[in-house]
């Protein structure tokens, strides 16, 4: 069980997923283990409060276990795949939050619950406009990719990036900077608009 244990651990993400979608348990408790404390950190800085971090958590790693299977690896890596999933997740729960709160502001019933459903909110990014950025990321070498997906999925700082990847923060800028101007010659005026520096 231990020599699994360490073989599971040597394995990428992506190899991790994979076992995950054909139902291995142990592997998507090491892909867990890796991503938990960072997508936390990420739903607490959406929601506010550590419990509805933590359960936004909890139904974020619980889509990502059912839709294991439907993983692209070209499309992004699996830590960009599951920072999305958290991301919607906590911003479902905090659009919920605000329509209960709306609710009872307007009509004064203490029985509206966040399981009222919440209003339609629209989207940030129209489908095409996210296809065009996701094209353009993949287009990044891969250390420049990473800092980007950080910075803007994962609400990350540049000290905060260089922390959890343990890259000196005069690197971190750097390939962020060579990462924006990238994006911004390949999107012209539509990386105003989502993306900020």
């Amino acid at each position: 069980m231990k020599k699994q244990a360490g073989s599971l651990q040597s394995l990428d993400d992506a190899g991790l997923l994979s076992l995950a979608a054909g139902g291995d348990v142990e592997a998507f408790s090491v892909l867990y283990s890796r991503h938990a404390s960072l997508l936390l950190a990420m739903a607490g800085r959406v929601l506010g409060n550590r419990e509805d971090a933590e359960e936004a958590l909890q139904d974020s790693f619980l889509q990502a276990w059912k839709k294991a299977g439907e993983y692209q690896r070209p499309r992004s890596s699996v830590l960009t795949w599951l920072m999305l999933i958290t991301r919607s997740r906590s911003l479902d729960r905090l659009r919920s939050q605000q329509s209960v709160s709306r609710l009872k502001a307007l009509y004064g019933r203490e029985g509206v619950t966040a399981a009222t459903p919440p209003r339609l909110v629209s989207q940030v990014l129209d489908r095409e406009r996210s296809d065009r950025v996701m094209t353009a990321m993949r287009e990044l070498p891969g250390a420049q990719r990473r800092v980007v997906e950080l910075c803007y999925y994962g609400d990350l700082s540049q000290q905060e990036i260089a922390k959890h990847t343990g890259t000196p923060l005069g690197t971190v800028k750097t390939r962020h900077l060579l990462a924006m101007k990238k994006l911004r010659s390949t999107l012209a005026d539509d990386f105003r608009q989502l993306i900020w520096v």
